[in-house]
């Protein structure tokens, strides 16, 4: 401090301390010096006119100006005149109300580089309620300015480049809560499942990733290309490549300066490949056509072989029957002729019978794995796609967003859906029925995959919709190529995975099949 005022400050100490010797006010006024002298922060103070009267160390450290250059110079001597004209008339106007200002200013130091000065001014107010210096307090903080500008430029370049990447970008905290969601994901929620809140609808995700997310969360499993499908009914399914990776993040409160505390983050990233995947999806097509067609034939030959098979039976049937009644009547030798004429017969009938089972085609050898139903259904509609227009069939395709894979025989269930569509298709077919809708829809029940078929058909009389299962029966009329083994096929397949079929006795406009698959079938 200057001298005049260590002087001032004496006069007043010695008028406040009544019993305390000069001594003590003198040390207690060097003490009281010696902290603002060596104070790390920069200060000064000056009349009230701005003029500099003190000027500690930390002043020259920060300023470059010594003690002796500043003290009687305004403070204006550190204004780089770039400051607004509203920071120095909301500076004056707080001290005029006897009130502290804080507040940034930019200023100048003697070798004319420029730094951010955080200031706070504060009046000096004497016992008589006058204010008679202000007390400037100051530090550099460019470099905390820097940082903070910084930090705060790669928020908003990493915000910019996170919402304009197409792909849908998800930060998941630990309960599973959307903490940021870019506008591509918003979008993906609102097209794939409007009615869903962002939460929902990664539990839609997650259930046709077969739990990826959720063991990304909560085992910190990241995964990369997991590939799923979403199938809405309406034009080609999505097909979407997913990643996951796991983010931790420090503690950012106080209390977590010296014991930090991790939190835990889970970033999510789809991208749709379905362009990519309906050319694949074509491809694949053809190539299930061909083994389609395939399949039909030798599933033809083994109807028509079986069929063959039951219509020979019953005459070899009755044949052993004769010989059995022959051989107990005794030794007539007119019977004996007829016997032995009987029993060659039987013979030959029999080794037919052989001959045709040994002609059979071996039956599909196929083992169970996961079955997404929906993919299954929306494959046998592109197949049967031709088949329906030719027959001005429109086709409403409801698939479940919620449906689980299954564990099944993929190549069997194609045949069954495929057979229950080609009849759904022949009952349309005919020129009574005007009006020509396939109905399909899939649903979950308690680890059940339940699928409706309904067609607008003239519908199944209630009294054969058990029969209609049964081998070599059909509701068809004879000469239109139908072996009745199309049903019976279909409760075969159903029956290997565990489930069952049936006709529903309520559905009036139509026919309406219903199959129920457990997801792990124990068949």
């Amino acid at each position: 401090m200057s001298k005049n005022l260590q002087v001032e400050s004496q006069e007043a100490g010695n008028e406040e301390a009544g019993g305390v010797s000069v001594n003590e006010t003198l040390l207690n006024d060097e003490v009281f010096f010696q902290a603002v002298e060596h104070c790390p922060v920069a200060i000064s103070i000056t009349d009230l006119k701005a003029n500099i009267l003190y000027a500690n160390r930390a002043f020259t450290q920060v300023t470059g100006y010594s003690k002796e250059e500043v003290v009687g110079k305004n403070e204006s001597i550190l204004s780089n005149h770039t400051t607004p004209r509203l920071v120095y008339q909301a500076l004056w106007g707080r001290l005029a109300q006897q009130r502290s200002w804080t507040g940034m200013l930019l200023n100048r130091r003697k070798d004319q580089s420029l730094y951010l000065a955080e200031l706070m001014v504060a009046p000096v107010i004497d016992e008589h309620n006058k204010t008679v210096h202000y007390l400037g307090m100051h530090r550099d903080s460019t470099e905390v300015h820097e940082l903070e500008q910084k930090v705060l430029n790669q928020k908003l370049m990493i915000e910019a480049v996170v919402n304009s990447v197409p792909s849908a970008m998800v930060l998941l905290n630990e309960s599973g809560r959307v903490v940021l969601a870019n506008p591509s994901f918003k979008a993906l929620a609102r097209e794939l499942a409007p009615d869903e809140p962002l939460e929902s609808f990664l539990e839609v995700l997650d259930l046709n990733m077969e739990g990826c997310i959720k063991s990304l969360m909560e085992d910190r499993k990241c995964f990369d290309g997991a590939e799923l499908s979403i199938d809405l009914g309406g034009g080609s399914p999505k097909w979407f490549s997913c990643f996951g990776t796991c983010i931790d993040v420090k503690n950012e409160s106080a209390d977590g300066f010296f014991e930090q505390v991790i939190s835990h983050y889970s970033l999510l990233m789809i991208n749709d490949v379905s362009s990519l995947r309906r050319r694949q999806q074509e491809t694949h097509l053809n190539s299930l056509k061909a083994l389609m067609t395939e399949e039909d034939m030798v599933q033809g030959m083994r109807e028509t072989v079986n069929g063959a098979i039951h219509q020979l039976q019953g005459p070899v049937n009755l044949l052993s029957a004769a010989v059995n009644i022959l051989q107990r009547r005794g030794e007539d030798k007119q019977d004996e002729a007829v016997l032995s004429a009987l029993e060659e017969a039987l013979l030959a009938g029999q080794q037919a019978l052989d001959n045709l089972e040994e002609s059979l085609p071996a039956p599909l050898q196929e083992t169970k794995q996961p079955v997404n139903i929906n993919q299954l259904i929306r494959e046998v509609i592109s197949i049967a796609a031709e088949k329906l227009l030719a027959q001005g069939i429109t086709v409403e395709w409801n698939p479940s967003l919620r449906l689980p894979a299954l564990i099944g025989r993929e190549r069997r269930l194609r045949s069954m859906f495929k057979q229950i569509f080609d009849n759904a298709i022949d009952a349309m077919s005919e020129r009574s029925v005007k009006e020509r809708e396939l109905t399909i829809v899939t649903r979950s029940e308690k680890e059940m995959v339940i699928i409706e078929i309904s067609d607008s058909g003239p519908g199944i009389p209630a009294d054969m919709h058990v029969k209609v299962f049964q081998p070599f029966f059909s509701t068809k009329i004879s000469g239109q190529g139908c072996r009745g083994m199309g049903l019976p096929m279909v409760q075969e397949i159903v029956s290997d995975h565990s489930g069952t079929v049936y006709i529903d006795p309520t559905y009036r406009n139509g026919c309406r099949v219903i199959v129920q698959l457990p997801v792990t079938s124990a068949g």
